[in-house]
C-alpha cells in the first residue's frame, strides 16, 4: 500500500508487551492515518456539509469521532484520557481536529502495549451488556471504519479525491496495485 500522508510513521508504534497482540497497536495506528488522510481531504468550508438534511455535517462526524473515541476508551477500556470538555479542539477546523486526533491516539499506544493478555480478553461492562476488553476495542476500531466509510461518500459528493485506505480507488492507484474488480482477479492465489 502507498499512502500519500502517514500521521503516525511505524517508528512511533511501541512494542506490545506480548508479541500476540502487536496487531492491536499496529491496526489502530494504521485506521488512525487512514482516518486522518480522509479528513484532510476536506475543507474548512466543507464543515458544514450534509448531503441530507437527516444527515450529520462533517463537522459534526469529526467531533463525534473525537468524543467517542474518548468515552469508548476512556469509560470501557480505562485508558488514561484528558476530560471530555478538553476533546475538542478550541476553534476546530481540519487542521485542529486531525491533529488532535493523531494526538490522542498517540497517547493511547503506550498504554496499550502495556497490557498483558489477561488484560485484553477480560469481561468489563459495555453500555448495558459485559464484553471482553478485545472485543470492545475492535467494535471501537469498527465504529471508526464506518465513519471514516461516511466521510469518504461526502467526498465523492463534493466531487473531491477519495484516498486510498485498502487500496487503490477510483481517484488514486499506483503501478502494481491490483484490485479484486473480477472473476479472474478472485480466482488468485
Amino acid at each position: 500500500m502507498r499512502y500519500s500522508y502517514t500521521a503516525i510513521p511505524e517508528s512511533l508504534i511501541p512494542r506490545a508487551v506480548q508479541p500476540l497482540f502487536q496487531h492491536l497497536l499496529d491496526t489502530y495506528v494504521s485506521e488512525t492515518n487512514k482516518v486522518v488522510s480522509t479528513w484532510r481531504i476536506f475543507s474548512d468550508a466543507d464543515l458544514d456539509y450534509r448531503p441530507h438534511p437527516k444527515s450529520s455535517s462533517v463537522r459534526d462526524i469529526f467531533k463525534h469521532q473525537l468524543l467517542s473515541e474518548r468515552r469508548f476508551f476512556g469509560e470501557f477500556l480505562a485508558t488514561p484520557e484528558p476530560a471530555p470538555e478538553t476533546v475538542l479542539p478550541p476553534a476546530l477546523d481540519v487542521e485542529s481536529a486531525t491533529a488532535r486526533f493523531v494526538e490522542l491516539a498517540v497517547a493511547r499506544l503506550a498504554f496499550f502495549a502495556k497490557q498483558e493478555g489477561e488484560w485484553w480478553m477480560e469481561t468489563v461492562p459495555f453500555f448495558d451488556v459485559q464484553r471482553q476488553r478485545i472485543w470492545i476495542f475492535w467494535r471501537r476500531v469498527l465504529h471508526t471504519a464506518h465513519h471514516r466509510t461516511q466521510l469518504t461518500v461526502y467526498l465523492r459528493m463534493l466531487d473531491k479525491e477519495v484516498p486510498s485506505t485498502y487500496g487503490p480507488t477510483a481517484d488514486v492507484s499506483w503501478q502494481g496495485a491490483d484490485p479484486t474488480n473480477s472473476v479472474e482477479a478472485a480466482g488468485r492465489r
